[in-house]
């Protein structure tokens, strides 16, 4: 899984970008507040990726499209509902560039890395409930794809504050 491109974050004419993978999940506001932060203080910018995955059952095509059209409308409301939360907190001033992609999801992060040479580092954030934490960080960070992955994952607890996350970032 170790991408063949070299990453070129800081070479000129590129910037650092923090990839943050965004669903409606409460630990991805620990690693959005993190990677914004860091962002700021480091003169980088984030990726907000939204990944809408595949349902198992579609007999028509027309279902499909629908159900496409819908979480793509919701994915657009979660950014908004994002960017808000940046201004309510002051980050207001971090580029953010918003990411659609239709997939799996270690699949479409890999993609999204492989294709974009600036992304340097991802941001995720571990869920508090005690089912552990969560699909994301269980998956790539703990799972067989973290030796390969082909840039660092950066794990924020999800239950952080943001003054909690300002004074660490």
């Amino acid at each position: 899984m170790v991408t063949s491109r070299k990453r070129q974050a800081f070479d000129k004419g590129h910037q650092r970008k923090f990839l943050v993978i965004v669903d409606e999940t409460a630990e991805v506001d620990a690693a959005l507040f993190f990677a914004a932060c860091r962002a700021r203080r480091t003169g980088g910018s984030l990726l907000l990726l939204y990944i809408i995955q595949p349902q198992e059952f579609q007999h028509w095509m027309g279902v499909k499209q629908v159900q496409l059209e819908e979480e793509t409308s919701k994915a657009k409301a979660v950014f908004r509902l994002f960017r808000r939360k940046l201004v309510n907190e002051g980050l207001d001033d971090v580029v953010c560039e918003e990411v659609i992609r239709e997939g799996g999801l270690a699949e479409q992060i890999t993609e999204v890395i492989e294709e974009d040479e600036d992304v340097a580092i991802m941001i995720l954030g571990a869920a508090t409930d005690s089912k552990g934490p969560g699909p994301l960080v269980s998956t790539l960070a703990a799972g067989k794809a973290a030796g390969t992955f082909p840039v660092p994952i950066t794990i924020v607890p999800g239950n952080m504050t943001f003054d909690d996350v300002k004074t660490l970032a």
